[in-house]
């Protein structure tokens, strides 16, 4: 029953925290009523709750592994209680920042289920899992529309304190129903980073997760604000619109998910990319509220669907290592929603307007849709290559002069040859002497008149004995229809024919 229920207590866990994280940015309009800011200073106590929420996602989806998700998140839930406390009687900018950087923890528990769920499920859920999880992110719509509210009826101060009692209701919630018996790693983190930080695939995702739920991040935190100066919107109304945008974005991670299960999660990730470059590309001109809004609708759409890609493909390449590789990319998410408000404030105040900053986005998904494609053709690539390496039979591949170019493991099994020593050697370097010049004519005249040869031969091991393999060689031609590759599969039949 406990197990059962995990998906459910973590992604109601998640909402709640994320409701935390963005409670100075969903009430920044009505707390400069009391507190005077700088637009730079309303734009760092905005951002600020994103650089521990980012940085803490590293430890923490180690520590999962280690401690268990209910551990997690009743701490994290107990910790919350105190920047939470402290924003409510918050009365200058550095308060905001003290309170704001704490509630990062309300970020950081985003690493706990992505880590902690897929041990309950088997790999070809994991992305409809962590895409359900993921469903979490709601909880920065539920405060971006209802703290608002909360504030017009008694003040933002007393709206805070519903969130103290939310945080202590969760933190009860899972140290009673939290599984105690999940499966723990305890490896230590230096391990599992030695063994992922050369491999280039780990910081491709993280710039994915980087743009995909960095953009979610930044347009949700600087929205509201957005919408009040640009637009001239009251402050509900731009909640309202804010939610929308994450309520969409949200929903959409799952269809993420599900879409990377039963497709190829670099095909949808293409299509999220080349979204993202072409609503870049819009939102980087002077629109219309409506424009604008089509705009940030399809970032929302696009990186909703691209959240929930990228996180199938982390167990899908990291599966022993799942922890620290979940808490990098996701490190790497948050971080991705912190620098982008800073940089369209200081572009706004250099220039005048956001086009610069808008583009940076256009800019950046457009890299992220090059190395889509470089990855989606490298993993096609290395399954050919899985497969060659595994097959029982040997391979050799020669170029158009029969030199050697490439043989697999079961080549040296079979002939007793290295790769080593027989690369940039002629195929004769196997030859017995036991074929006659008639039989080799035949051999190649049928080769390269039909474009393939099959049968039995004798050849010559390494250490000088000679066996009978059954040979299929086969010819590859390029788009002038010359010839590029000979490719030959073999087996050793000597025992068949004792």
């Amino acid at each position: 029953m406990i197990r059962k229920i995990q998906l459910t207590l973590q992604t109601g866990s998640l909402i709640a925290s994320f409701m935390c994280w963005v409670l100075i940015s969903s009430l920044m309009t009505y707390i400069q009523t009391d507190i005077p800011l700088t637009p730079n200073q309303s734009t760092w106590a905005t951002a600020i709750p994103v650089i521990l929420g980012s940085i803490l996602r590293i430890p923490v989806g180690f520590l999962t592994n280690r401690l268990g998700a209910r551990m997690l998140f009743v701490i994290s839930f107990v910790a919350l209680l105190v920047p939470i406390w402290y924003l409510s009687i918050s009365d200058s900018f550095l308060d905001l920042m003290i309170s704001g950087f704490f509630l990062g923890i309300g970020g950081a528990t985003f690493s706990i289920g992505v880590t902690s769920l897929p041990k309950y499920y088997p790999e070809e859920k994991h992305g409809t899992i962590n895409g359900i999880y993921g469903v979490g992110n709601m909880g920065t719509a539920f405060t971006t529309f209802g703290a608002p509210i909360l504030a017009n009826t008694m003040g933002w101060r007393a709206a805070i304190y519903c969130y103290l009692v939310l945080v202590a209701v969760f933190a009860i919630l899972n140290f009673w129903l939290g599984d105690k018996q999940e499966t723990k790693v305890n490896k230590s983190i230096k391990e599992q980073f030695s063994k992922v930080s050369h491999n280039e695939k780990l910081w491709f995702l993280s710039l994915f997760y980087f743009i995909t739920f960095g953009s979610f991040v930044a347009f949700t935190v600087y929205l509201p604000n957005f919408f009040v100066n640009q637009f001239d919107l009251d402050k509900v109304d731009a909640g309202l619109r804010t939610a929308g945008f994450i309520v969409l974005a949200t929903l959409l991670r799952p269809v993420g998910g599900i879409l990377s299960d039963k497709l190829n999660p670099f095909m949808v990730l293409m299509f999220v990319f080349g979204g993202l470059t072409l609503s870049g590309i819009l939102l980087s001109f002077n629109l219309s509220m409506v424009l604008f809004t089509i705009g940030c609708l399809a970032v929302a759409v696009f990186s909703g669907i691209g959240n929930g890609a990228v996180f199938k493909l982390v167990p899908q390449y990291f599966s022993k290592q799942s922890g620290i590789v979940n808490g990098i990319v996701a490190a790497a998410g948050g971080l991705g929603g912190f620098f982008p408000p800073l940089m369209l404030t200081s572009l706004y105040g250099l220039t005048g307007h956001y086009s610069i900053g808008f583009m940076a986005l256009s800019e950046a998904a457009l890299a992220s849709l090059v190395i889509v494609f470089w990855m989606f053709f490298q993993a096609k690539i290395q399954l050919s290559n899985d497969i060659i390496e595994s097959t029982a039979d040997a391979v050799m591949v020669t170029n158009d002069k029969s030199i050697i170019i490439s043989v697999n493991h079961a080549f040296t099994q079979i002939t007793g040859y290295s790769q080593a020593e027989v690369l940039g050697k002629t195929a004769n370097i196997l030859s017995s002497g036991q074929h006659d010049h008639t039989f080799y004519e035949s051999f190649w005249k049928q080769l390269l008149e039909k474009g393939h040869w099959q049968g039995e031969i004798i050849n010559k091991h390494a250490d000088g004995h000679l066996f009978q393999e059954w040979l299929t060689v086969s010819v590859i031609k390029d788009d002038q229809d010359m010839v590029k590759n000979y490719v030959a599969i073999f087996s050793d039949i000597s025992k068949k024919k004792e």
